[in-house]
Protein backbone atom coordinates (compact mmCIF):
# COMPACT_ATOMS: atom_id res chain seq x y z
CA UNK A 1 0.00 0.00 0.00
CA UNK A 2 1.44 3.65 -1.08
CA UNK A 3 1.85 6.36 1.59
CA UNK A 4 -0.84 8.34 -0.04
CA UNK A 5 -3.45 5.89 0.14
CA UNK A 6 -2.37 4.81 3.85
CA UNK A 7 -2.61 8.59 4.32
CA UNK A 8 -6.25 8.91 2.81
CA UNK A 9 -7.57 5.63 4.48
CA UNK A 10 -6.67 6.90 8.00
CA UNK A 11 -7.56 10.59 7.46
CA UNK A 12 -10.73 11.71 9.75
CA UNK A 13 -12.84 14.42 9.30
CA UNK A 14 -12.46 16.35 12.04
CA UNK A 15 -16.57 17.76 11.89
CA UNK A 16 -18.14 14.21 11.54
CA UNK A 17 -16.19 12.75 14.47
CA UNK A 18 -16.93 15.65 16.86
CA UNK A 19 -20.49 15.45 15.64
CA UNK A 20 -20.32 11.90 16.33
CA UNK A 21 -18.45 12.29 19.69
CA UNK A 22 -21.29 14.59 20.97
CA UNK A 23 -24.23 12.80 19.86
CA UNK A 24 -23.51 9.45 19.87
CA UNK A 25 -20.41 9.03 22.23
CA UNK A 26 -20.84 5.07 21.63
CA UNK A 27 -20.47 5.01 18.23
CA UNK A 28 -17.07 7.41 18.45
CA UNK A 29 -15.98 5.07 20.60
CA UNK A 30 -16.39 1.92 18.63
CA UNK A 31 -15.52 3.62 15.91
CA UNK A 32 -11.96 5.20 17.12
CA UNK A 33 -11.27 2.10 18.56
CA UNK A 34 -11.67 -0.25 15.48
CA UNK A 35 -9.45 2.81 13.38
CA UNK A 36 -6.67 2.48 16.08
CA UNK A 37 -6.62 -1.41 15.64
CA UNK A 38 -6.80 -1.03 11.78
CA UNK A 39 -3.63 1.15 11.92
CA UNK A 40 -2.08 -0.83 14.38
CA UNK A 41 -1.80 -3.65 12.18
CA UNK A 42 -1.17 -1.80 9.33
CA UNK A 43 1.90 -1.35 10.43
CA UNK A 44 4.73 -3.52 10.48
CA UNK A 45 5.01 -6.53 12.27
CA UNK A 46 7.71 -5.57 14.26
CA UNK A 47 6.35 -2.81 15.37
CA UNK A 48 2.75 -3.82 15.89
CA UNK A 49 3.31 -5.32 20.09
CA UNK A 50 5.18 -1.58 20.69
CA UNK A 51 2.07 0.23 19.26
CA UNK A 52 -0.54 -1.96 21.09
CA UNK A 53 1.71 -1.23 24.17
CA UNK A 54 1.42 2.36 23.88
CA UNK A 55 -2.00 2.76 22.92
CA UNK A 56 -2.65 0.27 26.35
CA UNK A 57 -1.13 3.37 28.14
CA UNK A 58 -3.08 5.71 26.56
CA UNK A 59 -6.62 4.37 27.00
CA UNK A 60 -5.71 3.75 30.99
CA UNK A 61 -4.60 7.79 31.24
CA UNK A 62 -8.05 8.00 29.68
CA UNK A 63 -9.53 5.91 31.52
CA UNK A 64 -8.05 7.24 35.00
CA UNK A 65 -8.32 11.04 34.39
CA UNK A 66 -11.13 12.81 35.35
CA UNK A 67 -12.07 15.11 32.58
CA UNK A 68 -10.41 14.69 29.19
CA UNK A 69 -8.65 18.04 29.17
CA UNK A 70 -6.89 16.11 31.86
CA UNK A 71 -6.40 13.05 30.08
CA UNK A 72 -5.47 15.57 26.99
CA UNK A 73 -2.75 17.02 29.49
CA UNK A 74 -1.29 13.61 30.95
CA UNK A 75 -1.17 11.94 26.98
CA UNK A 76 0.81 14.92 26.29
CA UNK A 77 3.29 14.84 29.22
CA UNK A 78 3.76 11.35 27.96
CA UNK A 79 4.88 12.36 24.26
CA UNK A 80 7.01 15.59 25.54
CA UNK A 81 8.99 12.77 28.17
CA UNK A 82 9.68 10.69 25.64
CA UNK A 83 11.24 13.57 23.05
CA UNK A 84 12.90 15.56 25.67
CA UNK A 85 13.27 13.02 28.58
CA UNK A 86 16.22 11.81 29.61
CA UNK A 87 15.94 8.40 27.40
CA UNK A 88 13.84 10.40 25.23
CA UNK A 89 14.57 11.04 21.36
CA UNK A 90 17.20 14.25 21.62
CA UNK A 91 19.55 12.35 24.25
CA UNK A 92 19.07 9.53 21.48
CA UNK A 93 20.34 11.57 18.81
CA UNK A 94 22.57 12.76 21.00
CA UNK A 95 24.59 10.17 21.78
CA UNK A 96 24.20 9.30 18.18
CA UNK A 97 25.98 12.16 17.34
CA UNK A 98 28.75 11.43 19.97
CA UNK A 99 27.76 14.33 22.20
CA UNK A 100 26.23 12.75 24.73
CA UNK A 101 26.60 9.11 26.74
CA UNK A 102 23.70 7.52 28.69
CA UNK A 103 24.55 6.49 32.33
CA UNK A 104 26.59 3.03 32.53
CA UNK A 105 27.57 3.95 28.54
CA UNK A 106 31.18 3.44 28.11
CA UNK A 107 33.32 4.92 25.02
CA UNK A 108 35.92 1.83 25.26
CA UNK A 109 38.14 0.02 27.19
CA UNK A 110 41.95 -1.65 27.50
CA UNK A 111 41.49 -5.31 26.78
CA UNK A 112 44.23 -7.11 28.66
CA UNK A 113 45.61 -10.22 27.28
CA UNK A 114 45.85 -13.50 29.71
CA UNK A 115 48.30 -16.37 29.39
CA UNK A 116 46.53 -19.52 29.16
CA UNK A 117 47.04 -21.64 31.97
CA UNK A 118 47.65 -24.48 30.09
CA UNK A 119 50.71 -22.94 28.98
CA UNK A 120 52.38 -23.14 32.24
Amino acid sequence: MTNSTQKSRFQIDFDEWSEMARHSPGDFERRRSRLLQEFIEDAPAHRQARLRGLQWQIDQIRATSGTPMAACLRISNMMWESVVGDDGLIARMEVLRGTRRLPGQHRSAKILPFRSRKAH
